[in-house]
């Protein structure tokens, strides 16, 4: 369950701040806060409702709203996971889940006057919903998320186009700059597999992007022989007429350019990396 804070109340929700601070000038500041102008097409607008989006104070002021209903989830025994305006509640059977999304909410749009996300909402298995990038497994581990890992593959693919001209040296800088952050985050998720095949691919889209910078013939060939690629075996593929993808396959470039030899080039294991934080 998704709610969203572009139509919150102010007065309910100054009410729920008050219940916790009683010093009037810091409600004050609070108030012109949550009524500070938007910009609209180079124009002030005054805003009466709603939190402003990405402020640092919004995560904090809901999370007071919603305390409230972290109370009647508790009250009723529900188990659940919320972070912000991001909620999952968990019960036996589909049609439990029905009447507690129901229930759920009326509780916030008829009391605290907020609007439920019905796009982003729903009740399904739990394996197939996520929650910070990440889902419950089968055997009740934290996974992560198939959308999670797409965005990941999305963002390697920006960094490592072909077209981009960088240097070599470059691309995996920010390569490990992203991938380090990432691994960081789902350090708690059961997901070293995931781990080991996003190693293989990004190594893969590396090959691409190094045997491209070579351009063909012999060039590509002289670089391949540099790496331990037999002659023969290197002006073999220098000559092919197979795409970058499909080359960066093929066994010589997978034994020239190995997970050994990206290591020498600083590029960091995610699997390595993934066990270090795991011990």
């Amino acid at each position: 369950m998704v709610v969203s804070f572009d139509r919150v109340n102010h007065d309910i929700l100054m009410s729920r701040v008050a219940r916790r601070i009683g010093d009037k000038r810091l409600l004050g500041i609070l108030r012109r806060f949550l009524q500070a102008g938007l910009m609209q097409d180079g124009v002030c607008v005054a805003r009466d409702e709603g939190t402003p989006q990405g402020g640092p104070l919004s995560p904090l002021v809901a999370n007071l709203l919603l305390d409230d209903l972290d109370q009647l989830l508790d009250s009723r025994g529900h188990r659940f996971c919320r972070y912000a305006d991001d909620c999952n509640i968990y019960v036996r059977s589909l049609a439990a889940g029905q009447r507690v999304m129901d229930s759920v909410t009326r509780f916030l749009e008829g009391k605290l006057k907020l609007r439920v996300n019905r796009d982003k909402s729903a009740v399904a298995p739990v394996g197939d919903r996520k929650f910070l990038g990440h889902r419950l497994l089968l055997n009740g581990k934290l996974g992560i998320s198939p959308k999670s890992v797409k965005r990941a593959k999305d963002k390697i693919r920006e960094i490592t186009r072909r077209n981009r001209g960088g240097k070599f040296a470059q691309v995996i800088s920010e390569l490990n700059s992203f991938l380090v952050g990432w691994t960081i985050y789902y350090r708690f998720a059961a997901c070293r597999f995931e781990l080991q095949c996003l190693d293989e691919w990004v190594r893969r889209k590396l090959r691409c992007y190094r045997l491209k910078q070579c351009k063909r013939g012999n060039a590509l060939a002289r670089f391949l022989k540099r790496l331990g690629a037999s002659p023969s075996l290197a002006h073999r593929v220098a000559s092919s007429g197979k795409g970058w993808w499909r080359l960066a396959l093929t066994q010589p470039v997978h034994q020239a350019m190995s997970a050994d030899w990206f290591a020498s080039q600083g590029l960091v294991s995610l699997t390595i990396k993934y066990d270090l934080l795991r011990h």
